[in-house]
């Protein structure tokens, strides 16, 4: 009686490395046409879980010339563009509270420094509360024009991003679902050409 042949063993599949293992990472891209639609995908993104950090935009103009040497890049060639300069998202209430302190700490630098003027050359308490009213107010009016410039730089950036065709957003997506959900909420709230791309990990 001839041995039973084994049948052959089947090999264990083997799982391809995710994208963070081969030194890369998967990210969702896409295009806005305007503030309004860009805050409320992103505000769509943070209330689904994902991080401030993993999302980003374009740099400012001059970032970008000095990157590439040129200006006014269509979008559609720096969305994918590994080596485009990116700025991190700061969320609107951050930039608010920015330019609240900025006006109140001149506020009081301006105040505290004229009363201790006004002390130190013997005047009187009501005369170093009186100068510090008028310095405080100095200094607020100071912080409220540079709070005023920032509020311009802000509009700047916005017009340098429609200048490329739109304002760009990218998402980092860890895994399949949340690339998906990324793409989801972006095209939800009228994102242009949004879709998935990997690039090389930032280390």
């Amino acid at each position: 009686m001839e041995p039973e042949k084994s049948l052959p063993q089947e090999q264990p599949a083997h799982e391809a490395p995710a994208p963070e293992q081969r030194g890369q990472m998967r990210e969702v891209v896409g295009v806005f046409d305007n503030l309004e639609t860009l805050q409320s995908a992103i505000d769509d993104l943070l209330v689904d879980g994902f991080d401030q950090s993993e999302i980003s935009l374009l740099a400012d103009e001059i970032t970008v010339r000095e990157k590439f040497g040129e200006s006014h890049i269509p979008a559609k060639e720096l969305e994918d563009n590994p080596a485009t300069p990116r700025r991190e998202y700061v969320a609107p209430e951050s930039r608010n509270e920015a330019k609240a302190a900025l006006i109140g700490g001149l506020f009081y630098i301006g105040a505290a420094g004229g009363a201790f003027a006004t002390l130190a050359s013997g005047g009187a308490f009501a005369a170093a509360l009186a100068t510090a009213a008028m310095a405080g107010v100095g200094g607020g009016v100071l912080g409220g024009t540079l709070a005023a410039l920032l509020g311009m730089r802000e509009a700047t950036w916005t017009q340098e991003q429609m200048s490329h065709g739109g304002i760009l957003l990218w998402v980092r997506a860890w895994d399949a679902e949340r690339e998906r959900k990324a793409i989801d909420l972006m095209t939800k709230n009228r994102g242009r050409n949004v879709h998935a791309h990997t690039l090389a990990a930032v280390t």
